[in-house]
């Protein structure tokens, strides 16, 4: 029953999306259907368009017939999403479902290793701060950790292309792999990808680690104060033990939901850095559409943008209580 509800509201919040998303084709001024008629009247003249021509076009690139009721609009629109056609990009003339297919693995590639590193090497950095609490490595670790925390990660992408890229020429500008090695399989190719994204992982990951440290310590302190850690150290269970089973485990729990939301988010922070190391992924091409004035690419990268953060937080929510016995059943198993 549980489940149910929580896929029904996550269905519920797709289709809000959705018709947020038709709402916002019909009504915004000088939208895609005001775009494509002033595009095609500027070619052909005011006099040649036939205006019946002119809404097919429409249709063929929002998946919106203009001539059409309102209602007939938005079914026939509902379908196409549903089904998978996002329509047709103005800017690339190609269907908008093929550059998100073609995009969208370099930004999760791009993203889950540095949503990885930075998870991992705050919780490290955490415990060890809770375990050393007050020495002069928990506070300079945490006094770091703040700092590198409040820097926005489009400003450490900038310095660290600046000085890594054009002063010492280290690293590559941009790009995910170089023009001269052939896409494969093959080592060669697999390290020139890791090379190419090397800086726009150090970006995040550099501005992410701290927040993680910063909870991760705060959760440890608060579990090595509980009365379980001194009932095992009295009954002589083994530090390393109690560290990583007892207190690393239940500490790194409540930061789950986080990681997982965090996912989702990451999409939308992409565009920034994606445009910065002009890497060819979701953000930069919304850039490029949002340029461009390309709003059926837009409007299809924002719903895949939307569907990403939607399912990170229902997966979220259906797993937290099986990681956590402690979470009992009912509404208690909200994850957020």
């Amino acid at each position: 029953m549980y489940i149910i509800k929580r896929l029904g509201q996550a269905v519920v919040t797709l289709l809000a999306v959705i018709t947020v998303t038709f709402g916002l084709i019909r009504a915004m001024p000088g939208g895609p259907a005001e775009y494509i008629r002033a595009q095609v009247m500027q070619n052909r003249g005011s006099n040649g368009v036939d205006m019946s021509q002119l809404n097919s076009l429409v249709e063929s690139y929002t998946n919106v017939d203009p001539s059409t009721p309102l209602y007939v609009q938005y079914f026939d629109y509902l379908t196409s999403v549903l089904q998978g056609d996002l329509g047709q990009s103005v800017w690339f003339n190609r269907p908008v479902s093929d550059i998100i297919i073609e995009a969208a693995p370099w930004t999760i590639f791009l993203l889950t290793i540095a949503i990885l590193l930075s998870f991992a090497i705050g919780i490290v950095l955490g415990a060890v701060m809770a375990y050393q609490e007050g020495s002069r490595f928990d506070v300079g670790s945490t006094v770091v950790s703040m700092f590198l925390n409040s820097v926005p990660y489009y400003i450490a992408a900038i310095f660290l292309v600046y000085v890594l890229s054009i002063q010492l020429s280290v690293f590559p500008q941009s790009g995910n792999y170089s023009t001269s090695i052939d896409p494969s399989l093959s080592a060669a190719f697999i390290s020139d990808v890791l090379y190419h994204a090397t800086l726009p992982i150090a970006s995040l990951v550099v501005t992410g680690f701290g927040g993680t440290a910063i909870t991760m310590r705060g959760n440890a302190i608060q579990e090595i104060g509980e009365d379980y850690i001194r009932v095992a150290n009295l009954r002589g269970v083994p530090g390393r033990r109690i560290a990583i089973r007892y207190v690393g485990r239940n500490a790194v729990l409540p930061m789950y939901t986080s990681l997982m939301i965090s996912i989702g988010f990451m999409f939308g922070g992409s565009v920034i850095l994606e445009e910065i190391f002009a890497y060819p992924g979701l953000g930069y091409y919304l850039l490029q559409g949002i340029h461009s004035g390309d709003y059926p690419l837009m409007m299809g990268i924002f719903l895949v943008i939307t569907v990403a953060v939607l399912l990170c937080i229902l997966i979220a929510d259906l797993t937290y209580g099986k990681i956590d016995p402690r979470i009992s059943e009912g509404q208690s198993k909200e994850a957020y």
